[in-house]
């Protein structure tokens, strides 16, 4: 009879110790989620006013939303911005235009106080850009300009202040011979409506062009070349590149991932973009929009990423935002 009880309670204790086993190898095969540390909950991010970067802002917002962190976007200029990340006063930058952008981010990019995450645009552009009679009438290059001084009234369109230093530096150079001229600096918005009103009354004016933007089709214009000193080779090709603050990636990984994911392309832009000049939308609403009708876009942006709380990423932002 000992025997026999004895008997059983080994048995017992080894089929106890193989529901254990069974179970310990079940969960160690399941993917193990980690929530984010509290202090990423509010990811900060900034755009100097240019509606390319307020869409893509405005994607990444939605993006994080749903993720339940606390997007928070500021209107910033160029050099704030720079000095906001050095300071720690922001996490997130998608917009560092390159080579457009080298005279801000330099001296950040030497203390090291500002990190590249990833590119995510190629095809873009950006520099002087004239209407189409204008380049006809034989202003074609940077070096034409000085030629009709009189007819474009020595100014030059530019955008947000903090955003056109490209356009002064063209400006100092003594062998354009523009001495006099001005960078007649208001908005993305203040400088297209001038551009539109002057193309109608068929006058002439020089202002900051770049693609991604409507502004490619709303106007006929042709971009001048010759701005290789300022804007870069082949009419100021850029790519367009995502930056935080330093160590923000080590910080906060999980939005790292996301950010090391997201990359756009120039239909995609446009599309965006037309939304906010054209419908009126908000940053956010125009990201949403977008997202809504390019879900299949979700599967690369999302990948390795979870929620704030650690649950996967894909099934949570689709249940969020209705997809």
């Amino acid at each position: 009879m000992v025997n026999t009880v004895g008997e059983m309670r080994r048995t017992e204790m080894l089929r106890s110790l193989g529901i254990g086993a069974s179970l310990w190898v079940l969960l160690a095969t399941q993917p193990v989620f980690a929530a984010e540390p509290e202090q990423c909950k509010v990811v900060r991010m900034a755009e100097p006013g240019w509606n390319d970067l307020a869409f893509t802002t405005g994607v990444t917002s939605v993006l994080l939303d749903a993720l339940g962190y606390k997007p928070a976007s500021s209107l910033l200029g160029i050099n704030v911005i720079y000095e906001s990340l050095k300071n720690n006063d922001l996490d997130v930058f998608l917009g560092y235009w390159d080579p457009a952008m080298i005279t801000y981010y330099e001296p950040y990019k030497k203390d090291g106080s500002v990190d590249d995450v990833r590119v995510n645009l190629v095809g873009a552009k950006y520099t002087f850009a004239v209407p189409t009679y204008v380049w006809e009438a034989g202003v074609k290059d940077f070096a034409d300009l000085q030629k009709f001084a009189d007819k474009f009234g020595r100014k030059m369109y530019g955008i947000e202040p903090g955003s056109n230093q490209l356009m002064m530096d063209a400006i100092a150079d003594k062998s354009l011979g523009l001495d006099g001229w001005q960078v007649v600096e208001s908005s993305e918005a203040g400088m297209l409506s001038e551009v539109g009103y002057e193309i109608k009354e068929k006058r002439f004016i020089v202002f900051q062009g770049w693609a991604p933007h409507p502004m490619n089709t709303m106007y006929d214009f042709k971009y001048l070349s010759g701005g290789d000193k300022f804007y870069g080779p082949n009419f100021g090709a850029a790519t367009v590149t995502t930056q935080v603050r330093k160590g923000y990636l080590q910080q906060c990984p999980n939005v790292g991932q996301l950010l090391k994911n997201l990359a756009f392309d120039i239909d995609f832009e446009n599309l965006g973009m037309g939304y906010l000049i054209n419908d009126g939308l908000k940053p956010e609403e125009a990201g949403l929009k977008a997202i809504k009708g390019n879900p299949d876009r979700l599967g690369a942006w999302l990948a390795g990423v979870t929620t704030f709380d650690g649950k996967p990423a894909l099934d949570a932002v689709k249940q969020q935002l209705g997809l």
